[in-house]
Formats: structure tokens, C-alpha cells, sequence
């Protein structure tokens, strides 16, 4: 398995921020609503809970994108996330844990991507994921100052 291992601090109240990460069916709350390159056309939602699978279905991409809530510990602020079905960039395995924790001045998200491909498909899915998460943290930033103006 491979790893990427990230994070990104928030001038935001841990609470905050894990509020909309537990919200596991709706990711499009914090997706960046500008974001070219994936643009979320819709949601659809199976189950409900630790098992919940949310189908992203993005502007141009073949297939969804199925997410699989695996863990979530509200305590700890923890939770994971497995990629199931069809894996997109040639990705054949995908899990990730993501972590708030608080910090002097807001919070940070520690996010640990672990995943498989081919080794011809290795740079495309590395790639890929890095764009994927940088997308994650400014729309998580962008929707965490939304919702504190309100």
C-alpha cells in the first residue's frame, strides 16, 4: 500500500469542522462549489451510519465515485472512509482516516490516504489524490466561513 499523509490547519473550532466531516452523506456542503476539475453533479446515499456508502457522481467522470463511511469515533474527532466499487484514476484500493484535533487558534485536519494501483497507474492516482485533497481542505475552509458568518 501507498501512503499520502496531509494535513491543513482551520482558524475554526474543531466542533466546527468535524460537524461537517461526521455529515458523511453530504459532502456537497463543503465540496468547493468552483472547482473545475470536480464538479459535483449529484449525491445519492445508501444506508445510514458506520456502512453509509454516498455515490458522487461528478460533472464528466464515467461513474460515481462510492464512499463508504468505515469508522466514526465523535469522541476523537476520527473517522474512516473506504473507496468501493469502480476506484477512478486507476486507483485499486483507496482507505483513508481523517483526524481533527484542536490547535492553538482554530484546528487541523490530518488526513492519511492509503492506496494501490498498478505501477504504470501509480503517478495518475498520486496525482490524483493530491488534487483531490487540496480541493477537500479549501472547500472545508470555504464552507467553514460560510456557515461562521451566519
Amino acid at each position: 500500500m501507498n501512503e499520502i499523509t496531509t494535513s491543513h490547519e482551520f482558524p475554526f473550532k474543531s466542533d466546527a469542522l468535524w460537524e461537517l466531516l461526521a455529515d458523511f452523506a453530504h459532502i456537497e456542503r463543503w465540496w468547493p462549489r468552483d472547482a473545475q476539475a470536480i464538479q459535483i453533479e449529484k449525491i445519492e446515499v445508501e444506508g445510514e451510519g458506520v456502512g453509509l456508502v454516498r455515490h458522487i457522481f461528478n460533472v464528466g467522470f464515467p461513474h460515481a465515485i462510492s464512499e463508504r463511511l468505515d469508522f466514526l469515533d465523535p469522541e476523537n474527532k476520527v473517522y474512516k472512509l473506504s473507496m468501493v466499487k469502480q476506484l477512478p484514476a486507476g486507483l485499486t484500493e483507496y482507505q483513508a482516516t481523517g483526524v481533527v484535533t484542536d490547535v492553538p487558534g482554530g484546528c487541523r485536519l490530518e488526513y492519511v490516504g492509503r492506496f494501490s494501483a498498478a505501477e504504470q497507474d501509480l503517478a495518475t492516482a498520486n496525482e490524483f489524490l493530491q488534487g483531490v485533497y487540496q480541493f477537500m481542505y479549501r472547500g472545508l475552509e470555504e464552507a467553514l466561513e460560510r456557515e461562521s458568518s451566519h
